[in-house]
């Protein structure tokens, strides 16, 4: 990390540690990040970094305030000026894609909340991000079944269960395999066949 981190302003300086956090999960087990190593790759003293954070849990809660942010914000972009909302789930899926592999230390990070068996600031963070997520998935599914593109008898709740946990499965096989552009060359065909299950037989 540059030096220039020494002489940030505080807003700047919480941004950055959440980037390096973000930038340390993709080489490494998130559970194995310690605050001296995040202090480490910025460059800074521990008691710097505790300036701006009273302790890990918070860097943490902050980290996936920044997931939930910046994959709400990008899916949103995605699906603008988008007419049918069976191209409007395409864009958003591969978007969703897309981000991932750009931060693949953020899906590590996520798994690894949600396996937490207490509800942490960083896991409430993470299940209002999947509960907002779905909400966007319900609007797209009530739009296709008006317009026609969809079954009329098609369960919402399933069907938004079954487009993220098929992301979350790309993710995870792309994660075993060690490849994480994997999740870019599977992700079409994927969503093709997720599309077939949904759409109306007209």
């Amino acid at each position: 990390m540059d030096t220039h981190s020494k002489h940030l302003p505080a807003d700047e300086r919480r941004a950055v540690t959440v980037e390096s956090v973000v930038a340390l999960a993709g080489t490494q087990n998130p559970s194995e990040i310690t605050t001296a190593a995040i202090a480490k790759h910025m460059n800074l003293t521990q008691g710097a970094l505790f300036r701006h954070f009273p302790n890990k849990e918070a860097i943490w809660q902050a980290v996936m305030e920044w997931v939930a942010d910046r994959l709400l914000a990008r899916i949103d972009r995605s699906v603008k000026g988008i007419e049918s909302p069976l191209a409007a789930m395409e864009a958003m899926f591969m978007s969703h894609i897309a981000f991932v592999a750009e931060h693949p230390g953020v899906p590590r990070m996520m798994f690894g909340e949600l396996q937490r068996a207490e509800p942490t600031p960083a896991k409430i963070v993470v299940q209002a991000l999947i509960k907002r997520y779905g909400e966007r998935l319900s609007r797209l599914l009530d739009s296709g079944k008006e317009n026609g593109e969809l079954s009329p008898s098609l369960d919402n709740e399933a069907a938004a269960t079954l487009f993220i946990g098929t992301i979350q499965g790309l993710i995870m096989q792309s994660l075993l395999a060690g490849d994480v552009e994997r999740i870019r060359r599977d992700a079409p065909k994927v969503f093709a066949i997720y599309r077939r299950g949904i759409e109306s037989a007209q």
